[in-house]
């Protein structure tokens, strides 16, 4: 706090003007500022139905007619504004009609006064349809400057040439000996974020203040639920929602200080606290809680890698057998998403079967399950059969095995489920100057 306030005190002393001003003969204007004033050059933007004129906001309260008993203005005065706008803009002495052809959603419709206007030059005579030709040819060749502008140079050595999708193959000594179980998720869907992580061996920074974001709260949860269960048995609906909010309001005031995140979070905890308790009084009738937060590492010589994780609960059945759970406060994985990409409690089972857990011995599985505690809470449970862990290895020893090669590169968002994925190192692969549609780009690195 004293460094801080010795910073604040000497920048203070001194006053640095924005850098970055607007041309003195440039002005960018409103419809009712353009309409008062006068230029030499107009440049009329936005010509998109919907932009100008602006779409009519639709009204919950008042229809028309009482819109119109009420003195309001009705949706046609609006447009006849926006039309008046036009008329007086485009009747100056140079004028530059300009719109977009598409926006982040979909491709844009033309403004009707662009359409009326080009329909009219167009049918006329043909003199005005050679001077639209002319205005169009005009226009081409902004357009060609400002493409000239964003194309990037097909230049290797130009450091603004777009990126390629890169898929680097490191030496096979330097690829990660050590993963997690939930790392094996982003392994399958985004394999250069492991290369970055275990390769490079580069960390995602912490925010300079931090903030109550969905980890932290995911982390706080996690560690409220340890805590209650490990205190006692659930035995009382009523007795035992009390002690939960207890424990919850004890780790709050302790893991979160913003009194905000710390209201907003007990109230999300309290919505669901009753669906919660009311299951774990029918799980612990049949079930035991026999392991929270229970550490493992399962090694595999052969590929020179050793699988680690930590299992988040562990019961068990009446027949003997153990369930294996992990806490979600988001939606669990579908049945289809753990089958193809989240492998998470499948190589837990895995692991608990072959004895890698701590304090537990090798042990059968019966079930493995997710339990959602988002705003509609509900529990992703999957039956573990005899012979899932068989398969379950095959699949990883295959997948680990299939980049113990060099030719098999750590590509950016191979199998990404969504297009607004997120990656930590999106950044560091450069992805916006290609898609997902681009192929590849191999690349040995490293000796």
């Amino acid at each position: 706090h004293d460094y801080q306030s010795l910073i604040g005190s000497v920048l203070q002393r001194g006053e640095v003007r924005e850098a970055v001003g607007s041309h003195p003969d440039i002005m960018i204007w409103g419809t009712l500022e353009a309409r008062v004033q006068g230029a030499d050059l107009i440049v009329l933007g936005g010509l998109n139905e919907g932009s100008w004129p602006e779409a009519a906001r639709p009204d919950p309260w008042l229809n028309r007619q009482m819109r119109h008993q009420a003195g309001l203005l009705l949706p046609e005065r609006r447009i006849g504004l926006s039309a008046h706008d036009f008329q007086q803009a485009v009747a100056a002495q140079e004028v530059v009609l300009t719109r977009s052809i598409r926006d982040a959603d979909a491709q844009t419709v033309p403004s009707r006064w662009l359409n009326r206007l080009t329909n009219l030059l167009e049918g006329l005579n043909e003199t005005s349809t050679a001077e639209l030709r002319a205005m169009r040819r005009r226009g081409a060749r902004w357009l060609q400057m400002a493409a000239r502008l964003e194309a990037p140079e097909e230049d290797a050595r130009n450091p603004r040439a777009a990126a390629r999708r890169p898929s680097p193959r490191p030496p096979v000594p330097a690829r990660p000996r050590v993963l997690s179980i939930t790392e094996i998720m982003t392994l399958i869907r985004d394999p250069y974020a492991i290369y970055a992580r275990h390769v490079l061996r580069l960390r995602r920074l912490d925010p300079l203040r931090r903030s109550p974001d969905a980890p932290l709260r995911g982390t706080i949860l996690h560690e409220v639920l340890e805590r209650f269960l490990s205190q006692a048995p659930v035995q009382d609906a009523t007795r035992d929602t009390a002690r939960l909010l207890q424990v919850a309001d004890e780790v709050l005031a302790a893991k979160a200080p913003w009194p905000a995140a710390q209201r907003m979070w007990r109230a999300r905890l309290l919505r669901v606290a009753d669906w919660f308790i009311a299951e774990e009084l029918a799980r612990q009738a049949v079930r035991t809680v026999v392991a929270l937060e229970r550490r493992g590492t399962l090694a595999f010589p052969d590929l020179d890698l050793t699988l680690r994780g930590k299992i988040d609960r562990i019961d068990r059945c009446g027949d003997g057998r153990l369930a294996i759970y992990d806490y979600k406060t988001g939606n669990p994985p579908s049945k289809d998403q753990q089958t193809h990409f989240d492998k998470q409690l499948a190589l837990a089972a895995m692991m608990a079967e072959a004895g890698a857990l701590e304090g537990l011995g090798p042990e059968p599985v019966s079930e493995t399950a997710y339990i959602g505690l988002s705003a509609t809470p509900k529990i992703e449970a999957k039956p573990w059969e005899t012979g899932d862990s068989a398969a379950i290895r095959d699949e990883f020893r295959q997948l680990i095995a299939s980049y113990r090669v060099r030719d098999r590169g750590y590509t950016s968002r191979r199998a990404v489920d969504l297009q607004s994925f997120g990656g930590d190192y999106d950044h560091l692969a450069r992805y916006g100057e290609w898609d997902a549609s681009d192929l590849p780009d191999g690349q040995e690195v490293g000796g």
